[in-house]
């Protein structure tokens, strides 16, 4: 059984933007593409509606990009239990609340039973100052918390 991976929306971004000139910009989608062709077959993909609402956001030739690149993809329903989790990340972690929308993709991905959130937020989401915090309060709403990775941490095997 393949493990499963939630893909948060800045991976989409990432890997359906024009290129970049800046240099850590265009390194990370050049490392996001890398993932998507040569590690994405071996994970089960999943999103969930808050991805779907960030990514339909903004320009909508860029929104039609975004969208192509996850049709198909299950998603996860966003329950009473996501809202409750979150919100205790918010308060607990402690995480601001401009990043309720971060929060409910950790949340989605814990209450589902889902190893691995694929990100490339690093402020709120894979931030290792936050990590233990986030595992903290996973573990207190009876959830394990999900790996917070950005696509260069899981480029290799996860069982080697």
């Amino acid at each position: 059984m393949k493990r499963r991976v939630y893909v948060e929306t800045s991976v989409i971004s990432y890997l359906t933007s024009r290129p970049s000139r800046d240099l850590v910009v265009a390194g990370r989608q050049q490392l996001t593409h890398t993932w998507w062709e040569t590690r994405r077959p071996t994970f089960d993909l999943v999103v969930s509606q808050v991805v779907l609402d960030e990514i339909r956001a903004g320009d909508s030739d860029a929104a039609e990009r975004r969208l192509a690149s996850i049709a198909g993809l299950p998603l996860l329903d966003v329950t009473p239990e996501v809202g409750e989790l979150a919100a205790a990340l918010i308060e607990r972690v402690p995480l601001p609340a401009q990043a309720a929308a971060d929060a409910a993709h950790i949340a989605t991905a814990a209450c589902h039973g889902v190893e691995f959130v694929l990100t490339w937020n690093v402020a709120h989401i894979a931030n290792a100052a936050l990590r233990r915090r986030v595992e903290a309060v996973c573990l207190a709403e009876g959830y394990a918390a999900p790996i917070l990775c950005t696509p260069d941490e899981l480029m290799e095997d996860p069982d080697v």
